[in-house]
C-alpha cells in the first residue's frame, strides 16, 4: 500500500499536472481544445515525464507485491516503500531505482496517449452530442470509455514492464534482454492473446481508477477556477 500510494503521489500528479498545463497552453484562444493528435502527443509527453519520476516507487511496488510468491530464502522482506528504496540503493546501487525505466516510460506513453487523449476526446464528443452537460455524469461516461481504451492499449506494454522489473538472474544472466525479448518469449511460449490475459480484472482495476481520477480532477479544476482564477 505504501508503495502504491507513493507511486500515485509521484507519477499521477506529475502526468496530470503536465497534461493540464499543455492542454491549456496549446488550446485555442477562444477555449477550443487542440485536435486529437495534439492531445495524444501531450499525453505521451506527460506520461513519459511522470513515469521517470515515479519509477523508483514503481520498482518498489512490483517487488513488494511479488515478494510473497518467492521461496522464503529469496524474499526481500521490505518493511515499507522507504525501506525498499533505501535498501535497493544501498545493496544494488542507485540506478536500480530506475531499473525498467525505459519500458515503464514506454508503457506510460501508451497509457497516457490512450487515457488522457481518449478522455478529452470522449468528453468533447459527448458534449457536442447535445445529450450531456459538463457535469459528473459526462465525466463518468467519458472516463469509462477512456478506461476501456486504455486497458486494451496498455496491457501488452504493462506485461513487458512488470516482467523486466521482476525478472531474476539465472546463471549470471538476466532472464530477459530487453522489452522486445519479453514480447517474443510471451508470444512464442504463451500465445499471442496471452498479452491480454486477465483483461477483465485489469479493466476492473483500471476502470474505477480512471473514473475516480478524472472525476476528482474535474472537480478540483472547477474549484480552482472558482476560487483562484475568478477572484
Amino acid at each position: 500500500l505504501s508503495a502504491g500510494l507513493l507511486r500515485q503521489a509521484t507519477y499521477t500528479t506529475t502526468r496530470l499536472g503536465i497534461y493540464s498545463v499543455l492542454l491549456e497552453r496549446f488550446g485555442g484562444a477562444d477555449g477550443t481544445p487542440p485536435p486529437f493528435l495534439a492531445k495524444a502527443a501531450m499525453g505521451m509527453t506527460a506520461g513519459a515525464a511522470g513515469a521517470f519520476v515515479g519509477t523508483p516507487a514503481e520498482v518498489a511496488l512490483i517487488r513488494m507485491t511479488a515478494d510473497g510468491r518467492l521461496p522464503p530464502g529469496e524474499r526481500r522482506g521490505y518493511r515499507n516503500v522507504f525501506d525498499a528504496l533505501v535498501r535497493m540503493a544501498r545493496e544494488e546501487g542507485v540506478l536500480t531505482l530506475w531499473r525498467g525505466c525505459i519500458p515503464t516510460m514506454a508503457r506510460a506513453v501508451v497509457v497516457n496517449a490512450a487515457q488522457l487523449a481518449s478522455y478529452s476526446q470522449s468528453k468533447q464528443f459527448l458534449l457536442d452530442s447535445g445529450h450531456f452537460r459538463d457535469d459528473i455524469l459526462c465525466h463518468f461516461c467519458a472516463s469509462m470509455i477512456s478506461g476501456l481504451v486504455t486497458t486494451a492499449a496498455s496491457m501488452p506494454v504493462d506485461i513487458v514492464k512488470t516482467r523486466i522489473q521482476n525478472m531474476r538472474t539465472i546463471d549470471g544472466k538476466p532472464e530477459y534482454r530487453n522489452g522486445l525479448d519479453v514480447l517474443i518469449k510471451v508470444v512464442r511460449y504463451e500465445g499471442f492473446f496471452s498479452l491480454w490475459k486477465g483483461f477483465t480484472p485489469y479493466y476492473a482495476r483500471l476502470g474505477p481508477h480512471t473514473v475516480l481520477t478524472f472525476i476528482f480532477l474535474e472537480q478540483m479544476n472547477k474549484w480552482y477556477q472558482r476560487l483562484f482564477l475568478s477572484a
